[in-house]
């Protein structure tokens, strides 16, 4: 199977391209927001529009959900496609699908700026941020069977774009999620720092002491934090330990990224 990455960031018109992208490049099956879908058609999957909340849609684009993965995994072995394409926000988000269902390592690369014209991604933001519309890549009937937001304007592709074997023009259904209209969220640091002390005070043998810092940068969350540990454990493995629960337990609850984890020893016990 050769697997095809689609990366551009939040409301930059991945899925208004996608179906244009497939075409030109002979893809039938692409993997957009937790769908898998064939030729303009919902195989199986659940959409991440349908969440009422950003974060869950998040956990849910990258298949976070065991059952919800397990069925998307075993579709795609019994299609058995010899393309796929796979849509997403960052390389860390497509990557995290292609692990999660298990595909192969990816043969090449696309990004929103390659495909589509700054001012038509000007556009595309523009209008996620002041109208909160999002587009999926299907009919608007394969989806309002289970969608939970609201149903806007069907978007017809223009002739000749999109177009499937038979003929068809393909569609795009525009939508405005739950998580859409609900207002803003936030995640406070505290919260941040209450999963960081239950990762370390779980899994190894070192407890923080002070106060535990979380920076927001352009990469991803800094935590800084000192703990205390007891005399003669194997300082090396148990700091090393604390680094990879600590960036599981963030990632898994929050789906925000980690940069780094920084800790200090200031006491031992």
């Amino acid at each position: 199977m050769e697997v095809t990455l689609f990366i551009g960031g939040s409301g930059t018109g991945k899925s208004y391209q996608a179906m244009q992208l497939a075409k030109s490049l002979g893809i039938r099956y692409i993997i957009d927001d937790g769908l898998l879908i064939r030729d303009n058609r919902v195989l199986g999957g659940r959409s991440a529009k349908r969440e009422s909340s950003r974060l869950g849609a998040v956990r849910r684009a990258i298949f976070n959900d065991k059952e919800h993965c397990r069925q998307v995994r075993d579709l795609i072995e019994s299609e058995n496609p010899t393309k796929l394409l796979i849509l997403g926000t960052s390389e860390k988000m497509v990557h995290t699908i292609v692990q999660q269902l298990q595909l192969p390592s990816p043969a090449s690369t696309v990004w929103i700026d390659e495909v589509a014209a700054p001012s038509e991604i000007q556009m595309a933001r523009r209008i996620r941020m002041k109208e909160g519309k999002h587009i999926i890549p299907v009919p608007a009937f394969q989806l309002k069977k289970d969608f939970s937001g609201f149903f806007l304007n069907p978007l017809q592709v223009l002739k000749g774009l999109g177009k499937d074997a038979a003929g068809q023009e393909g569609e795009k259904s525009v939508v405005r999620p739950t998580f859409s209209y609900l207002g803003k969220y936030t995640i406070s640091d505290g919260v941040i720092r209450s999963l960081v002390h239950h990762a370390l005070l779980r899994h190894t043998q070192l407890i923080p002491m002070g106060t535990t810092f979380v920076h927001n940068t352009r990469n991803g969350l800094v935590v800084e934090l000192d703990v205390k540990a007891p005399f003669g454990i194997p300082v090396t493995r148990q700091l090393r330990l604390a680094q990879e629960r600590i960036g599981r337990e963030v990632e898994n609850m929050t789906a925000l990224h980690l940069a780094s984890v920084n800790i200090t020893i200031k006491k031992w016990m």
